[in-house]
């Protein structure tokens, strides 16, 4: 029996070795024992070994070994010995072993240019020394030690277990060993975790000082927004505007003394120099409404109210001021609260902003006054509908303070704050006049930004409203064009709003519905202290 060399399968006889050979090795797909290389021949797989795996190839190694404990080292040279040198050089050369004459180091540069001759070469080689180990007795020997040096077995890292391919062994690992390796997994788990926290330590840290600056920034520009930020009050930016102005030439120098003496006396003496104020525009509406609107059903008016509109000194955060100018104007002309507001007169902005201060001290609305660091005076802070009422409540004016807060009409518009003011002015209704003058203070209205104050409302031929609005940016020039007799329609452009004018989320009202007793106001000023605003759904 001839036993393969390659596979190790037995045949009978040299003719089914060689149809073995040429059936199984030669012409069947041959695989490469190190990496698994298939789809190339018997002598470009030789190759493959020789040069890709030169250093995994103890091939030569091995063979000394046998060669040593099956022959002994001798200086004889007969026939066997040779014959058996011939098996082992042959047997080199066929499974791609480190040979100097065959080793990738001692190839030469033109390699790629001999292929061809170095494959014709292995092959003759290896067809002589399969007719050489025809005829050797020890050829299952040699072969079993060659076979068992290249290919060893595996054997498992932890208990020494020999399995008898790499699948077997990675299914013994995970099946008998799993703790350990879950345990290696759980070290790695473990490191990776630790970084990983971290790395997010330090994202939280810089995201935390990411957002700290943007906080700190925007409440800088709060401060500044609000007036907060200690760069003056009334006096300070009425000073420096008037000296730009004349640094410009707008202004003539003896106008800037003129101006800043009478700023200096309406400051002493706490009440306004009446120079952004313009009277009787209430009357010339009047007569327009009688006399030239025709598309208008009904008018209501508030009781006659001056006009006051922002100066250099308050521009960009005194509207508040100037609207409580407005209503108290009204409220001055008005019997009812001579009690209340008796000997005053229409303060200018230095003194509202001490007046809230003093209602603030008097225990009206701590919540605001903490919002305010309890500090008007020397500031351009503004004011809105809550200071408003506080300021009206500690002189005992009754008053409401109404939150739309949120819109209830199409494509966010307001429609039941019209209703409401409506409401308000049409209580008085008299008769079916086209114009009712009616006893009503005007009404202060606030929304994010800005405050202006409504003086009557419109209802127009096509039932739609129209609300009729005193806006203290609005010029004392353009103003005085409503006391024309001859009053345009386009004159009016800048005091009418309708429904689809008024788009901001809130609106905040404070409506004045008399005077208070004394109790009236004790009692106000502790429920200021829970203080809420009367919200409309």
């Amino acid at each position: 029996m001839l036993c393969c060399d390659i596979c190790g399968e037995t045949v009978a006889s040299e003719p089914d070795m060689k149809t073995h050979l040429l059936i199984v090795h030669m012409e069947n797909e041959i695989t490469c024992p190190f990496c698994k290389l298939s789809g190339v021949n018997y002598d470009e797989i030789c190759f493959h070994i020789e040069t890709a795996h030169f250093e995994q190839n103890t091939v030569e190694g091995n063979f000394e070994r046998t060669d040593t404990t099956q022959f002994g080292i001798s200086d004889n040279k007969d026939n066997t010995l040779q014959s058996t040198g011939e098996v082992n050089s042959s047997d080199r050369s066929a499974c791609a072993s480190n040979h100097p004459k065959s080793s990738a180091q001692s190839l030469p540069k033109d390699v790629p240019f001999k292929q061809e001759a170095f494959y014709s070469e292995n092959l003759t080689e290896s067809r002589k020394m399969l007719k050489s180990r025809e005829k050797q007795s020890g050829l299952s020997e040699i072969k079993g030690s060659t076979y068992e040096a290249v290919y060893s077995l595996p054997d498992c890292p932890f208990c020494g277990k020999v399995e008898a391919c790499s699948d077997d062994m990675e299914i013994h690992m995970k099946t008998k060993h799993a703790n350990v390796l879950e345990g290696m997994d759980e070290v790695q788990c473990s490191s990776d975790l630790e970084l990983a926290f971290q790395l997010q330590k330090q994202e939280d840290r810089k995201r935390k000082s990411e957002e700290s600056r943007q906080e700190m920034e925007g409440f800088q520009k709060l401060q500044r927004q609000y007036g907060l930020d200690n760069s003056g009050g009334y006096k300070q930016q009425q000073l420096r505007q008037m000296e730009i102005e004349v640094n410009r030439g707008r202004m003539p120098p003896s106008e800037f003394h003129r101006v800043k003496a009478g700023m200096m006396e309406s400051l002493a003496l706490g009440i306004d120099d009446g120079q952004t104020k313009t009277s009787g525009i209430i009357e010339a509406l009047h007569r327009y409404y009688q006399n030239i609107a025709t598309d208008v059903r009904h008018v209501w008016l508030s009781a006659v109210v001056d006009h006051f509109h922002s100066s250099l000194g308050d521009k960009g955060w005194g509207c508040g001021y100037r609207n409580f100018q407005m209503l108290l104007s009204s409220l001055l002309q008005d019997d009812t609260f001579d009690d209340c507001l008796k000997g005053m007169s229409i303060p200018c902005i230095p003194k509202i902003q001490a007046m809230i201060e003093d209602a603030w001290k008097e225990g009206f609305d701590p919540q605001g006054a903490s919002q305010l660091n309890n500090r008007l005076q020397g500031t351009k802070a503004w004011i809105g509908a809550c200071e408003i009422y506080t300021l009206l409540t500690s002189l005992r004016v009754k008053c409401r303070i109404i939150d739309f807060h949120k819109p209830t009409g199409p494509l966010g518009t307001h429609p039941r704050l019209f209703e409401w003011i409506l409401n308000y002015y049409s209580s008085e209704r008299e008769g079916d006049s086209k114009v009712i003058c009616t006893s009503k203070p005007p009404i202060y209205l606030q929304h994010q930004g800005h405050s202006r104050t409504v003086v009557g409302i419109e209802e127009r031929k096509n039932r739609t409203l129209c609300l009729l609005i005193f806006d203290p940016g609005c010029p004392s020039p353009e103003m005085q064009k409503l006391l024309k007799q001859d009053i345009e329609a386009s004159s009016l452009k800048q005091l009418r709003k309708f429904v689809g004018n008024l788009k901001h989320k809130q609106y905040q009202i404070v409506a004045v519905e008399g005077a208070l007793s004394p109790e009236e106001k004790i009692a106000r000023r502790q429920a200021s202290q829970v203080f809420t605003a009367e919200k409309i759904p």
